[in-house]
């Protein structure tokens, strides 16, 4: 389509945008396509089968070609699923270039005995407003929206494009600090990442923030082996009493994490009630909930310690005995801007430090992965928040996630001058990860509008200011 053809829509215009009517035409294609890749069970962690990931692979492949995309090829990277790369030319000079990112692989689908449906067979919802499948939301609707926006424009977009889906970013893959190493392959002017989506259903939502992550373990061994609590405990050393009073030095009496060096700012509230984070959560009943502040500031902004397993006798064939060792697995969240390997140290240093009753604790350092913020308000996020408008039909909100994507940090590393947009068609009640996820047809009708939106903006803006630096 040239680009004189590309549905326009003037400043001021009321009344539906042009691409609306575009997009619903293209909705009943794009869910068949989506059922058809949420069939393939794509699993690439080990111990599944390799086949259906290159099925998915070829898939993709296919949608891609039909899409109207060129120089499609591969990306071979050691111990990795295939990453699929295709590229669309821009119109001309002037036109900028847009990097689009999504992932075709998916979680495993954990217990089928909770599924409604099977996990690999797409069904449509209850109520008939979505989809249920394994990774139907988790990333396949978000590619779909990729592909979608292409189609908008018959195939020729008014930007370049640059395509990367990747085929294992749910078990962690070698691309994630790639593309450093060869910045050219994804050189552009700003990055799609698809692999966010809206707070809840009905709601715009650019994610601005990521935290970083990191994971430790503490070790205590005070004993050669257990010895009768009667005879040896008030007296013998106890490793699960030392461990413990060593992990609850991390936090404070009102829950926030109190190892120093740690960063920690407020962050805008509005995003996110209390109630809808109790409900979401599964908080019970007259539980409150840990730490001060607002809820941006405690999930978004701040840092998070997690006790996620420990490795003691089991309270139903516990014998009474003194413990003679203990260990505990930690999970930390970080500031997007922190680095996570300080703010790792920081916490290792602690707990180094700790000696309860006398008693000296192991302390081993993890992985480490970096968290991420954007910087708001340059000429993508401008065009972002018109599109998200236009597709949602009120203004987007800026929120973040405690969730970790270090492949986005591997990118704006790699094209430091690129704006990262990250939004997409799946939401916070999708159960990602979970049972019965899910897709709602709207958020993907919104999703696709808001990508065909931006590349129109992002155009005629771009386009603009290089006419005015003229």
């Amino acid at each position: 389509m040239p680009e004189s053809a590309h549905p326009a829509r003037s400043a001021g215009a009321a009344g539906p945008d042009p691409l609306e009517a575009v997009v619903d035409g293209l909705m009943g294609q794009l869910v068949a396509d989506l059922r058809r890749l949420a069939s393939i069970p794509s699993i690439a962690f080990p111990g599944y089968p390799e086949a259906p990931v290159l099925e998915a692979r070829d898939t993709v492949t296919a949608l891609l070609h039909d899409a109207g995309a060129t120089a499609i090829g591969e990306l071979h990277l050691p111990d990795t699923a295939p990453l699929v790369t295709a590229e669309i030319p821009p119109p001309d000079a002037g036109a900028p270039t847009v990097l689009l990112y999504a992932h075709y692989d998916v979680q495993p689908p954990g217990d089928g005995k909770l599924w409604r449906s099977p996990p690999f067979e797409p069904t449509e919802t209850e109520d008939g407003t979505g989809l249920r499948a394994r990774g139907v939301a988790d990333c396949k609707a978000n590619l779909i929206a990729h592909l979608g926006a292409v189609r908008a424009f018959s195939g020729r977009p008014p930007v370049g494009v640059r395509i990367v889906f990747e085929g294992q970013e749910e078990y962690g893959s070698a691309f994630d600090t790639y593309p450093a190493t060869e910045p050219e392959r994804f050189a552009c002017d700003a990055m799609v990442v698809a692999d966010t989506g809206s707070i809840r259903p009905g709601t715009p939502t650019l994610t601005t923030a990521l935290r970083g992550v990191a994971e430790l373990t503490v070790e205590v061994r005070t004993l050669e082996s257990a010895v009768h609590s009667g005879e040896y405990g008030g007296a013998a050393p106890d490793a699960l009493l030392a461990l413990l009073h060593a992990l609850a030095t991390l936090h404070d009496a009102h829950g926030d994490v109190a190892v120093e060096g740690l960063h920690r700012e407020a962050w805008p509230d509005g995003a996110l009630t209390e109630e809808e984070f109790r409900a979401r959560a599964g908080v019970v009943e007259g539980m409150p909930l840990l730490g001060t502040g607002g809820l941006g500031e405690r999930l978004w902004s701040g840092p998070a310690l997690t006790v996620t397993g420990i490795d003691a006798p089991g309270v139903e064939h516990a014998a009474s005995a003194v413990v003679p060792y203990a260990r505990a697995k930690l999970n930390l969240r970080v500031h997007p801007r922190q680095d996570a390997h300080e703010a790792l140290g920081a916490v290792v240093r602690h707990l180094r430090a700790q000696r309860p009753f006398g008693v000296g604790l192991e302390v081993t350092p993890g992985d480490a992965g970096p968290g991420f913020e954007a910087p708001a308000g340059g000429p993508a996020y401008r065009a972002a928040d018109e599109a998200l408008r236009v597709a949602w039909g009120s203004a987007p909100v800026h929120a973040a996630t405690g969730g970790s994507i270090p492949l986005v940090n591997g990118l704006a590393t790699a094209v430091p001058g690129a704006e990262i947009l990250l939004f997409g068609a799946e939401d916070n009640l999708s159960g990602l990860h979970g049972p019965n996820e899910r897709v709602l047809y709207s958020e993907l009708r919104a999703a696709v509008l808001a990508e065909a939106v931006f590349f129109r903006e992002y155009a005629a803006s771009f386009r603009a200011a290089r006419e005015a630096e003229a």
